[in-house]
């Protein structure tokens, strides 16, 4: 057979089924030895990403930053952390990732900027109702000293969503800045032509680096309800998803608060910003591309950021939070599908990023001790994972989540650096968990991440027998089994974009047939914990199975196709 194309040989649509690889480069490969990863050591690993089958590496910020939210908060949007690399090492990526057939995304931030950007800086020694002020969300507050923020908005990362504005000896004034986030991270005014003009020149100074597109933090942010009206947030509201007590079960997202719409995500207006967006990618040949980390209440909504001229693909948080409930799973991917046709997109689906509980112990049941039973939470990942490749469009991974890797719940409180952490007084903010580095050898200290063995986050002992060293040579790993995954994904027309047909099936099982013109697929997930029998019919010849639990069995002269619980299965049609 034929090597099938690579995402650099089809460049005007690549982006529609592609596999998409998430790289948190402070986690991914240290090549200087202090203990956070950097951009010259994902350039060394480029070949182990082709290897895996990956079409495009999204990679989170690397800009300069003080990271008080690991790069999330912005200080120059046009240089690169001297702890992380420079200017010449993007360069040299992106020309290396390009020469083995994978493009490179960055991630772009403009719901807000860091307090130590220029932008701020200015503001903070400018007087009201300056230009610079003008830059951002600063309004004068309530009371009659002006000491009551403007209104009752709450941070992300708790706490309130104001902070004082302060003079130049660092007392408050009456006025007060929006933070959506942490205090370092004030919200830009959108309603000013000069931070659009700011936004378009930025892309193109990267896309004239020859970086094939952005993934876009907070799309749903950006614009705030005219007036800015107080909000009756819900009574309990964790920020950020993936961080219930148990660590491990359903967990909330942003769009909890926003059951009555809250007035600072998802407003009409931010449709506009990505139609000028998507005017300038157009430029390009190829063109560039967007994907949006998109939290909205429904896939209808979602399905107007992919409007032909706005974004091209954003991700599909309902098929996320859906959990190991296949009624859930079938009606996102009823619903998503659906709405998305109406606009001419391909959904986007994933399970696993740096926001959330990785989905091996997210999908986890617990064990009769109360911790998250792993093995079979790895087993529910692997199907999960196998049944997800299956569907049209196309699917974004993160980063170890192809070795099994679990959450790491148990990092000392004094290693976390996650915002929401501090400002919940503990309660909250486990991000740091999905940030752990990832092992590339069974040798500790830090398992290969860094030639010193430092590792700016402890790296659990038992991950040795996880490690990319360890795993390839492991027929039955779980690094093994994505690379066939991808490798026949990749070679199956039927996979990938094109029509779905589902399958009359079992409670609990979900059955898709993938058409083409060369053959078609079955993908069955049985969310069960016990096997099922299906008829032959449905097709005899077993392409991949994401657990042993497969087989053909002659019942009375009737071949049935039995699939394990918790298994999921491609076989040819």
């Amino acid at each position: 057979m034929t090597n099938p194309p690579s995402a650099l040989q089809r460049p005007q649509d690549w982006w529609r089924d592609a596999v998409i690889y998430q790289v948190y480069p402070r986690s991914f490969a240290d090549s200087d030895g202090d203990g956070l990863g950097d951009i010259p050591g994902l350039i060394s690993r480029l070949d182990y990403l082709a290897d895996l089958g990956v079409d495009a590496v999204w990679i989170s910020p690397f800009y300069s930053s003080p990271l008080r939210d690991g790069g999330y908060d912005v200080a120059d949007y046009r240089s690169i952390d001297a702890r992380l690399g420079s200017m010449d090492d993007v360069d040299s990526l992106v020309a290396e990732a390009h020469a083995r057939g994978m493009r490179v995304i960055m991630d772009i931030v403009p719901n807000h900027t860091s307090s130590e950007h220029a932008w701020f800086q200015e503001a903070l020694n400018s007087e009201p109702g300056s230009q610079a002020w003008d830059r951002y969300m600063i309004r004068e507050g309530k009371g009659a000293e002006r000491e009551e923020p403007p209104n009752n908005w709450r941070s992300v990362f708790h706490g309130r969503g104001w902070s004082h504005m302060r003079d130049a000896d660092g007392e408050p004034t009456g006025y007060w800045y929006l933070h959506l986030f942490d205090t370092t991270q004030p919200d830009l005014n959108w309603e000013n032509p000069e931070v659009h003009a700011e936004f378009r020149d930025i892309l193109r100074f990267w896309f004239d680096r020859g970086v094939d597109g952005f993934r876009i933090d907070v799309s749903h942010g950006l614009v705030k309800e005219e007036g800015l009206p107080d909000f009756d947030h819900p009574e309990q509201f964790s920020g950020l998803p993936g961080f219930d007590e148990e660590h491990v079960a359903n967990h909330e997202s942003m769009f909890d608060a926003d059951k009555a719409h809250a007035p600072y995500w998802d407003q009409d207006g931010v449709h506009d910003i990505y139609r000028e967006w998507r005017a300038v990618a157009d430029e390009y040949d190829p063109p560039r591309i967007f994907c949006g980390e998109t939290w909205v209440p429904n896939p209808e909504r979602l399905a107007r950021y992919q409007r032909p001229d706005e974004l091209h693909t954003s991700f599909n948080f309902s098929y996320l939070d859906a959990g190991w409930d296949a009624d859930a799973m079938r009606t996102s991917i009823v619903d998503t599908i659906r709405n998305h046709a109406t606009v001419g997109a391909p959904p986007t689906w994933v399970l696993s990023n740096h926001d959330v509980v990785r989905h091996r112990t997210r999908l986890a049941p617990l064990a009769a001790d109360g911790t998250a039973d792993l093995e079979r939470g790895l087993d529910r990942a692997r199907a999960a994972t196998l049944f997800t490749l299956a569907l049209p469009g196309s699917m974004y991974l993160y980063q170890g989540e192809e070795l099994g890797l679990p959450e790491v719940s148990d990092l000392p409180d004094d290693a976390r650096q996650d915002p929401a952490w501090h400002r919940s007084g503990g309660t909250d903010g486990r991000r740091d968990g999905c940030r752990v580095p990832i092992p590339w050898t069974p040798e500790l200290p830090s398992f290969g991440f860094s030639s010193s063995g430092a590792a700016w986050l402890p790296m659990p002992a038992y991950w040795s027998g996880l490690s990319v060293t360890e795993e390839s040579e492991d027929p039955q790993s779980t690094l093994e089994f994505y690379r066939s995954a991808l490798r026949i994904r990749r070679e199956l027309d039927a996979l990938g974009e094109g029509p779905l047909q589902w399958e009359d099936a079992p409670e609990g099982v979900l059955a898709i047939r993938r058409l083409s013109d060369t053959g078609n697929v079955l993908a069955v997930l049985n969310t069960t914990d016990s096997p099922v029998r299906l008829p032959s019919s449905w097709g005899a010849d077993v392409l991949l199975a994401s657990c042993p639990e497969v087989a053909l069995l002659d019942d009375d002269g009737v071949e049935m196709l039995v699939v394990g619980g918790e298994t999921a299965v491609w076989v040819r049609g």
